[in-house]
């Protein structure tokens, strides 16, 4: 099996006011003569080191199951960072949300042969880095059409956020959430509901007419669960 290569690129990011490292894969069928779809994944370097995300995408682009298609991890520089960029209550996140939609896009298409098209374009994310994900699509719905939500944090400012948001028809939501995530220990040391939260989101996602795809999948909230789900959320939306 052919190997995609991975790019290590410093990305300046004038709305954050910082720079980003980005984790970039290259897929090794890549030409400028063919166009590829794009996937972002927030929380980047668990992505690609603990959820095995770029060995699944050569096997599944040899076997011809998905696409041809680019991904690109940004990692999180700290739990603090993560938090600030991640939920909405953060104070970076606002610039986040427009990082990855004003400058990181605009990136991608001028340095490789893409769709440049927001059906073709993908954000992930699991936890937190699932919230931003959604956050982001449901905000700019014509620039990502696909959002892979594994088990995404949610609390009253992400529903406020959705039950805001107009749906376009544009986008497309993958969503799982482990059945034994009714009791999950937080990086803050405090033990969370994320499953009853995840319900909601998903009903509120349903009224509001979005094009959805729910599960409750055995497991909690670890890439023991998450990693082996990887599989089918590409295939879903990138096949």
């Amino acid at each position: 099996m052919d190997h995609g290569t991975i790019r290590e690129v410093s990305f300046y990011s004038s709305s954050l006011n910082e720079e980003e490292e980005l984790f970039i894969y290259v897929p090794a069928n890549y030409t400028p003569l063919n166009k590829y779809h794009i996937l972002i994944a927030s929380d980047g370097k668990d992505y690609f080191q603990l959820g095995g995300i770029t060995r699944l995408a050569d096997q599944l682009i040899e076997d011809y199951e998905i696409e041809n298609l680019i991904i690109v991890g940004i990692p999180y520089k700290s739990v603090e960072d993560r938090r600030k960029k991640y939920i909405p209550t953060g104070e970076l996140h606002e610039a986040y949300l427009r990082f990855l939609a004003h400058e990181l896009v605009p990136y991608l298409d001028e340095e490789y042969s893409t769709y440049q098209l927001g059906s073709t374009r993908g954000v992930i994310g699991d936890s937190m880095a699932a919230t931003v994900s959604l956050l982001a699509a449901l905000k700019y719905p014509t620039i990502f059409g696909k959002a892979i939500l594994q088990s995404p944090y949610v609390d009253e400012h992400v529903l406020r956020f959705v039950e805001n948001s107009k749906n376009t028809n544009a986008l497309s939501i993958y969503h799982v959430i482990g059945k034994g995530e009714d009791q999950v220990l937080t990086t803050d040391k405090k033990i969370k509901d994320f499953l009853a939260p995840n319900r909601e989101l998903h009903k509120l996602l349903v009224e509001k007419g979005y094009k959805t795809f729910y599960e409750e999948i055995d497991g909690n909230h670890t890439w023991k669960y998450w990693k082996p789900d990887l599989r089918r959320a590409l295939i879903e939306n990138f096949n």
